[in-house]
């Protein structure tokens, strides 16, 4: 099995090149990950922004080495992705013949928040995985600012490290997540001209349903790969999920950020959508089924309604 982060196609953070960032739901990153897996006889894992009938989406791709797919549109995008698509609705839970069981699928901040791991819980799923996208605050903002972002930094890489282990023994069963690391530029959401110079903090990490991490690959590690065996078994949960919204404890700036550049992306998202200004609403619009199966590894896409 090998899993690769939740945006393999291109950068996360806000900034132009995104608005043309979207790829067809069959296009380039679903042929590739889907032939690999045919080619390599393993399971592979990766996410992309999709065009999916008239709207995009954070999709994250399952496929099995038998040429069945399984898609996973992110319920919530995070910040300021809402800017580049909407939200999924599907439960993130799909079936594995190859495996031979249920397994949660999730992507990005869908992590960190409590609802996925008990919809995920609930359904029995016996593997998690996924990808993130966790990019830090400003790096080079000046004074007060600085101390600022530079305490949020080290709580989010704080944070980052203990999630895998917790989703672990939240839901009971092994997880493995692959991050994005390193430095990247954005630009600063509401404020024209501001850069946002940052790091994606990483964590890659293979952890089993105890919590215990078999593998790991911190920001400080870079780019890389781990590996590690886990056993598949009954869920044996070691904590219930946290009656809040969030499992980690999320500073107050956290949650300004999140409720303000939620409302700010989806508000631009729908105005430009409005316009017709993605260069994507160019493309014939198509789809695919959530759940694609072997008999039919090579389908193409069918007209949305």
């Amino acid at each position: 099995m090998i899993l690769v982060p939740e945006g393999c196609s291109s950068p996360n953070v806000f900034a132009k090149v995104l608005l043309g960032s979207a790829r067809p739901i069959d296009g380039q990153p679903f042929q590739m990950l889907t032939r690999l897996a045919r080619e390599l006889g393993s399971m592979i894992g990766g996410g992309f922004i999709a065009a999916r009938g008239k709207d995009t989406f954070g999709t994250y791709l399952l496929a099995e080495p038998d040429g069945s797919v399984h898609l996973h549109d992110k319920d919530i995008p995070t910040a300021w992705e809402n800017n580049y698509y909407r939200r999924g609705d599907d439960e993130g839970v799909v079936r594995s013949d190859f495996l031979g069981c249920d397994v949660g699928l999730m992507s990005g901040w869908e992590w960190a928040r409590s609802g996925t791991s008990r919809r995920v819980r609930q359904a029995g799923v016996r593997l998690v995985l996924g990808g993130m996208c966790w990019p830090s605050m400003p790096t080079n903002w000046p004074g007060p600012l600085k101390m600022l972002t530079s305490r949020e930094h080290r709580i989010w890489k704080d944070q980052a490290k203990a999630l895998p282990g917790q989703v672990a023994r939240i839901t009971g069963v092994p997880v493995a997540i692959a991050s994005h690391v390193g430095p990247i530029t954005g630009e600063t959401p509401l404020v024209p001209g501001l850069s946002w110079p940052t790091t994606m903090i990483g964590e890659s990490q293979i952890c089993d349903r105890d919590g215990t991490v078999l593998a790991r690959l911190s920001e400080e590690d870079g780019e890389g790969h781990v590996a590690a065996e886990i056993r598949i078994a009954e869920p044996a949960p070691a904590e219930s999920v946290p009656d809040r919204y969030w499992i980690p404890r999320m500073t107050a700036i956290t949650h300004v950020a999140w409720h303000a550049m939620n409302a700010h992306g989806s508000l631009s998202y729908r105005a430009r959508h409005a316009r017709h200004g993605f260069p994507w609403q160019d493309w014939p619009s198509g789809d695919l089924p959530d759940e694609i199966p072997a008999s039919d590894p090579a389908a193409g896409p069918v007209a949305s309604s």
